[in-house]
C-alpha cells in the first residue's frame, strides 16, 4: 500500500476550509437537504476497475509503456486497492480471462478483500487465439461455421464462469469480435442462429444468481458486419435467452451521434439493461478518459439512467453493473482511471439534481424551453464539492490526482516493479 491515513489527513486538512465554503455556496443554490442526499448517494456509488486498464494499452501502430506496470494479478489488485484508497469509489475489479487467470482463486479473493475490493463481472476472450488452443477464432467464435470452434468458445465461457464463481462474481460479460469484413463472407441468419445456439449453451451453465451481459459493437475488428452490432441485436439475443440475460452498453460501441440516452431508457423500460462500460470517444471506440470529449452526453445518459432506475425501484449503486473500459496510450493509467471515476461521479451528481417532478410537468405541458432549462441548470451546477465531500467522509483524498502526483506514486511503482514492467494481457 502506498497511502496511509496520516498522509491523507495531511492532504485533506488544508483543503477543508475552502471545501466548506464551496459546500455552503452549492447549498444556497440547491438546498442543504438536497446536498446531503446527493452526498449520501455518492458514498454508495461504486465503479468497477477493469484489470486490463492498469497498464499501457496502445494502438495497432504501437504501445508505449509507463514503467511500474502491474505484471501479475496480485499487483493489479494492489493498484485497484490504491485507487480505492484515494477515491473511495473503486471498490470492485473486473477480470478479463485468460489475460488474468486466478491460479489460486481463494487466495486472490482474500487478497482483494484485504484491500476492500470485490470482483465484479468476469469477461471472456474469444477474439484472440491463445497458445495451444486447437481451433482459431480468425473467422469468429460463437457464430463460426465450424461447430468445433463454437464448442471451444462455449467451453471457454463456461470456464470463465467457474473462475467467477470462485471469486464471488455474479455476472459474465460477453463481447464478440464475430462479424465479417466483406459482402458475402457470412450468411447473416446462420451466423445469428449459431450465436444464439452457442449462447443458450452458456446461459444454461449460469448459476441461478448470475446474469449474462451481452455487449454489442457497431464495427471493429470487422468492418462490414458485426454479428452483435447494435442494441437491437443484443436485446433480441437477451430476450430469447431468458430473464437473466441483459444488454451491456459500452459508450464507445456506437456509431457517431447515436442517441445513447434513448437506448438506455428503452432497455431499462424492458428490464434488459444489465451494465455499463464507461469511456469517451470522438470517432469510434476510442476508449478515452470518461467525460473528456462529451461530458454533456454522459450527463444526459445518467439523467435517463436515474429516471429509469427510479421508475423501476432499482438501487442506483447496485441495480446495474458499472464498469470502466478504457485504454491508456498517453496518460498514466492510474491517473486516467482517477479522472474517469471523477467524471462519472460528477455526472451522476449532476443528474441527481434534476427536478424530475418539474421536468415531467414541463414535458406534459410540451414546454420545450422549460425542459431544456431544467436539464441545463443541473448540468451547469458545480458538483465537485459534493463529490469531494463524499470522498473525504469515507477517508479518501480531496484531490486524488493531486495526491497521486505529490507523493510520486508512479515513481514508487517503477522503483518496486522496474521501468520495463509490462501489464499482463497487453
Amino acid at each position: 500500500m502506498y497511502v496511509n491515513a496520516i498522509e491523507l489527513e495531511e492532504h485533506n486538512e488544508p483543503r477543508r476550509k475552502r471545501l466548506a465554503m464551496e459546500l455552503e455556496h452549492i447549498s444556497e443554490q440547491v438546498g442543504a437537504d438536497k446536498c446531503r442526499q446527493v452526498i449520501d448517494l455518492l458514498r454508495k456509488f461504486e465503479i468497477a476497475i477493469p484489470s486490463w486498464a492498469l497498464g499501457a494499452g496502445g494502438t495497432r501502430f504501437g504501445r508505449f509503456g509507463f514503467g511500474g506496470e502491474p505484471s501479475t494479478l496480485a499487483e493489479k489488485i494492489e493498484d485497484v486497492g490504491l485507487l480505492q484508497q484515494l477515491n473511495r469509489a473503486s471498490g470492485a475489479i473486473s477480470l478479463h480471462i485468460p489475460w488474468d487467470i486466478p491460479e489460486d482463486p481463494e487466495s486472490i479473493r482474500r487478497l482483494a478483500a484485504s484491500y476492500g475490493l470485490r470482483f465484479d463481472a468476469v469477461n471472456s476472450n474469444t477474439f484472440q487465439d491463445q497458445p495451444g488452443q486447437p481451433y482459431s477464432y480468425k473467422y469468429g467464435s460463437l457464430h463460426h461455421v465450424d461447430v468445433r470452434v463454437r464448442k471451444q468458445a462455449i467451453a471457454h465461457n463456461v470456464e470463465v464462469i467457474r473462475y467467477g464463481v470462485a471469486l464471488g462474481s455474479q455476472s459474465l460479460a460477453l463481447w464478440l469480435a464475430d462479424g465479417s469484413s466483406y459482402p458475402g463472407q457470412l450468411n447473416f441468419r446462420r451466423a445469428f442462429a449459431n450465436t444464439l445456439e452457442s449462447m443458450e449453451a452458456i446461459y444454461a451453465e449460469l448459476p441461478s444468481d448470475w446474469n449474462l451481459l451481452v455487449e454489442y459493437k457497431a464495427f471493429e475488428p470487422n468492418f462490414y458486419s458485426m454479428t452483435i452490432g447494435d442494441w437491437g441485436q443484443a436485446y433480441l439475443l437477451a430476450s430469447k435467452l431468458g430473464p437473466r440475460a441483459k444488454t451491456l452498453v459500452d459508450l464507445g460501441h456506437h456509431l457517431p451521434n447515436a442517441n445513447i440516452e434513448q437506448i438506455v431508457s428503452l432497455l431499462l423500460m424492458e428490464e434488459k439493461l444489465g451494465g455499463f462500460h464507461f469511456n469517451d470517444s470522438k470517432y469510434g471506440d476510442d476508449d478515452l478518459t470518461v467525460g473528456c470529449i462529451n461530458p454533456y452526453q454522459l450527463y444526459l445518459v445518467f439523467s435517463q439512467l436515474i429516471e429509469g432506475m427510479d421508475a423501476r425501484g432499482l438501487t442506483h449503486a447496485t441495480g446495474l453493473a458499472w464498469m470502466i473500459d478504457a485504454s491508456h496510450n498517453l496518460k498514466d493509467p492510474l491517473e486516467d482511471l482517477l479522472q474517469s471515476v471523477e467524471a462519472i461521479l460528477q455526472s451522476y451528481a449532476q443528474a441527481l439534481l434534476v427536478d424530475q417532478d418539474a421536468l415531467r410537468e414541463a414535458q406534459e405541458a410540451s414546454d420545450v424551453v422549460r425542459c431544456q432549462e431544467l436539464l441545463q441548470d443541473a448540468y451547469r451546477t458545480d458538483v465537485r464539492p459534493l463529490v469531494a465531500q463524499a470522498r473525504i467522509e469515507q477517508g479518501g483524498a480531496c484531490a486524488p490526482v493531486e495526491f497521486y502526483r505529490q507523493h510520486g506514486i508512479r515513481k514508487q511503482l517503477m522503483q518496486r516493479r522496474g521501468v520495463h514492467a509490462k501489464a499482463t494481457g497487453l
